[in-house]
């Protein structure tokens, strides 16, 4: 055997030993100690708030107590403690859905000839030959570790001074009690956990030892607000001629045609305009895991109140648009948005509502805007940039474990465009 040949089968045997040694991590206990929960008020409410204190705004019990009360109905909620002894070391937020195929795969979003979205022409060809109907009678009840309303690491935090990588046997312990426990009203079909960034690269390794498969998704489009920045004329001052030129005529033509920006403070009294809005955008969507139910947003603004804004786009008593944002530490998060279709056909709603949510963000006192992973492109053009999110997902057989990897190859995910619209 030469030296090649030798160091192929080292490699092999090394491969089989690492395999060896994750089976029997994950078919040990993690030494951890649980408290799981359905409502989040049925937990230590001083455990969970020690352990999300400095954790997004999403894993927070005033937030998580808007999913429980206005939530789709088809959503249920799960939560646990970690414990080392009587000391608590992580909570985890879950969320229990079944999902139809149409809402993974939309049949009406079928792009059109100038849509650059890979992503879309590979599933509108994977599913070409599938009826709706098809889509809709193909079910999959999936757990999720984190949050399907929101974009981000919002499904665990991680206790003071505990090291992560210490930590995620006991998540990945916690997810396995979760899906066993919810096979009395029916099997889980895969559980998920997102959206990892390069920020939590110990729960990356450790998700692959419990036979997890990453999926790319889109990235998150994030502005870096400029240190000289406090108010949205700096934004706009900074931005170069032809930038600048194009967004002051957005307000010239809204003017034109009658339009206001303004703020809205009373959502619950527009309840049902935004809630139409937004279903436009909805409706057209690639992916509609879930559904904003009619009392969401009003119900959020009253949880979240001086952390949130609305600001909406109106001509006369008629709301053509709107876009929430909220404060989640120093991030702004440009959160839900809606807008009429047929009146931006004519009227740059949508892209003004992006330039409002800029200037909400700034109110808030924030360092950074987090946009979201669709529409790359106008998000581009703002000065974002893409921060790279994996969603990972386990089934509960082993060879579809391996399916799972392999699908990356024919799902691919959008690339976000290369955009400079500031001053050299």
């Amino acid at each position: 055997m030469n030296v090649g040949e030798s160091s192929k089968w080292r490699a092999l045997l090394d491969r089989f030993e690492r395999a060896k040694e994750d089976h029997e991590e994950r078919h040990r206990p993690s030494g951890f100690e649980f408290a799981l929960a359905s409502r989040i008020d049925s937990l230590n409410p001083a455990h969970w708030d020690a352990q999300t204190a400095s954790a997004s705004i999403f894993m927070q019990r005033r937030y998580l107590g808007v999913i429980e009360r206005s939530g789709p109905p088809g959503l249920q909620p799960r939560y646990a403690l970690l414990y080392r002894g009587s000391v608590p070391a992580a909570a985890l937020n879950m969320q229990l859905v079944e999902l139809a195929g149409s809402q993974l795969v939309n049949p009406a979003s079928a792009p059109d000839a100038a849509d650059g979205s890979a992503l879309k022409r590979a599933w509108k060809q994977a599913f070409s030959g599938w009826s709706a109907k098809a889509l809709e009678q193909l079910k999959l009840r999936v757990l999720v570790g984190g949050n399907l309303f929101s974009w981000g690491f919002h499904g665990v935090a991680f206790g003071p001074g505990e090291d992560e990588l210490s930590v995620w046997p006991g998540i990945a312990e916690a997810l396995y009690r979760v899906r066993q426990a919810e096979r009395l009203a029916g099997r889980v079909d895969y559980v998920m956990v997102k959206d990892l960034d390069a920020a939590h690269e110990p729960g990356v390794q450790a998700l692959k030892r419990y036979s997890y498969r990453a999926l790319e998704s889109d990235p998150d489009m994030v502005l870096a607000f400029r240190p000289g920045w406090s108010a949205y004329d700096d934004y706009l001052s900074s931005l170069n001629a032809k930038y600048r030129k194009a967004v002051k005529k957005f307000d010239k033509d809204l003017q034109a045609a009658g339009c206001t920006v303004e703020p809205l403070a009373d959502l619950r009294a527009h309840a049902a305009q935004l809630h139409a809005l937004h279903e436009q955008v909805h409706r057209r969507a690639a992916t509609r895991m879930v559904a904003l139910a009619p009392d969401y947003l009003p119900a959020l603004a009253e949880a979240l109140g001086a952390d949130f804004r609305c600001t909406v786009v109106r001509r006369g008593p008629e709301l053509l648009g709107f876009v929430t944002a909220l404060k989640d530490g120093e991030t702004a998060v440009g959160y839900y948005i809606g807008f009429d279709y047929a009146a931006n056909e004519t009227l740059p709603v949508y892209l003004r509502l992006l330039q409002a949510v800029i200037a909400d963000g700034l109110a808030l006192g924030c360092r950074r805007l987090s946009l979201g992973r669709t529409a790359l492109e106008p998000k581009a053009r703002l000065g974002a940039k893409p921060e790279p999110l994996r969603i990972w997902v386990r089934h509960k057989n082993p060879l579809l474990n391996i399916l799972t990897h392999h699908l990356q190859r024919i799902v691919p995910h959008d690339s976000a465009p290369d955009r400079n619209p500031f001053k050299e």
